[in-house]
């Protein structure tokens, strides 16, 4: 049974806030009135009314960033400020926010898959709250390797460039360097994804009803 609370809606692209201005926004919600949850739409125009913004595409892609941003801030333990700041203000169109995060961060890794603590696994592409309990619990009785990673539900396509197995790294990556991690990631998002991407815009009202999108991370904890 589904736990009921309360929830709003933000309406994307209709002002110009930037992302981080609607992410810390939302992080206030959860923070001060402990919002069930906040839920994103991209801006449709009814009408070409002088009034209203200027027509233009929904903008679905930025819709979607939102709502990966908004799942790290609920479950992965970030804050705002770590995916966004004055400088970086927007989502990236090419990387999901855990993978622009990580590589923007690349001094915190490889992370030692045997020793990280549960929070650090959090941090890692690929691994979520699923993966990364199956991780430590598996550990307590033998070391992993990649090839248990993909047993336990990590998706190695991601996690691949950020983590080590016993100090060794994922045998296909040949090179921890910025560039060619980016370079992968970003050819999967255009694999995975067809980008641009076409979203389909969740409601308000699926709350009692949570989206494919929803379930499959939640039962494979793939972000």
């Amino acid at each position: 049974m589904f736990q009921l609370g309360q929830t709003t809606q933000l309406i994307v692209g209709a002002t110009p806030e930037t992302d981080l201005k609607i992410l810390r926004l939302s992080e206030g919600l959860y923070n001060k009135y402990k919002l069930k949850r906040v839920y994103y739409s991209a801006y449709i125009p009814v009408n070409n009314d002088e009034n209203l913004p200027a027509a233009s595409p929904p903008p679905l892609l930025r819709e979607n960033r939102l709502y990966q941003a908004d799942w790290l801030l609920r479950f992965y333990g970030f804050k705002s400020e770590e995916l966004l700041n004055e400088n970086h203000q927007n989502f990236n169109n090419l990387l999901d926010p855990k993978c622009d995060w990580a590589l923007r961060n690349l001094d915190k890794f490889p992370i030692e898959i045997n020793t990280a603590d549960y929070f650090t696994l959090l941090r890692i592409p690929g691994i979520g709250v699923i993966s990364a309990k199956r991780i430590i619990r598996a550990r307590r009785t033998f070391n992993l390797n990649h090839d248990e990673l993909k047993k336990l539900g990590v998706v190695m396509k991601r996690a691949r460039y950020f983590i080590t197995c016993g100090g060794k790294y994922y045998e296909h990556v040949k090179y921890f360097r910025e560039g060619f991690i980016t370079e992968n990631l970003v050819s999967l998002e255009r694999r995975n994804y067809k980008l641009p991407i076409n979203h389909i815009q969740m409601s308000l009202f699926d709350l009692l009803t949570p989206s494919k999108e929803d379930r499959v991370k939640c039962l494979t904890g793939s972000i």
